[in-house]
């Protein structure tokens, strides 16, 4: 048990096509993103739910649809930590020692189109604060950020609906 405890977990690469506007931030990936190799796996999160609202994408969609939707709306898609120890999916749960970042300098130098940096929860915003913003040159320390409510389960104080209008301002972000 204590070997599964400590496992380093790794997140994905990012979902990123060369038209990107807005960055969607999330932390790191629960246990039910992981197994499927997918953003935002557990059935009870709210992100693909209220994305295909917003969007347009169908219920249906696979989850190589709603990427590409998302791609072919100027978002990308990616987390703030690169790899972590981390019992369960709890953020609460990171080992903050064992924390990487991705590496953003890189990322904006390759999506210069970036206007809008928005974090899916509290976390993925302090971890970005904390340990990205400090180490990125101008113009990408510049960027405008903005927190969301986050679309996880765990993340109970709201209801859908509420959770769905915050993210409604999405869509004025890509519409700058």
């Amino acid at each position: 048990m204590g070997t599964i405890e400590s496992e380093l977990k790794t997140a994905f690469p990012p979902v990123v096509g060369p038209a990107a506007r807005v960055l969607i931030l999330g932390s790191m990936p629960g246990e039910a993103s992981l197994r499927q190799q997918q953003y935002y796996g557990h059935p009870r999160n709210a992100f693909w739910p209220i994305l295909g609202e917003l969007l347009g994408i169908p219920p249906q969609a696979s989850y190589a649809e709603r990427c590409a939707a998302l791609v072919g709306h100027g978002i990308a898609l990616w987390d703030v930590i690169a790899a972590c120890e981390r019992p369960g999916s709890l953020d609460q749960a990171i080992r903050p020692e064992t924390v990487r970042v991705n590496d953003f300098g890189a990322f904006f130098d390759a999506s210069p189109g970036i206007v809008q940096v928005v974090f899916n929860g509290g976390t993925a915003e302090r971890e970005y604060r904390r340990r990205v913003l400090p180490g990125l040159k101008l113009p990408h320390r510049e960027i405008a950020r903005h927190r969301l409510p986050s679309t996880s389960p765990a993340h109970a104080a709201l209801r859908f609906e509420q959770k769905r209008a915050a993210w409604r301002s999405l869509l004025d972000w890509l519409a700058v």
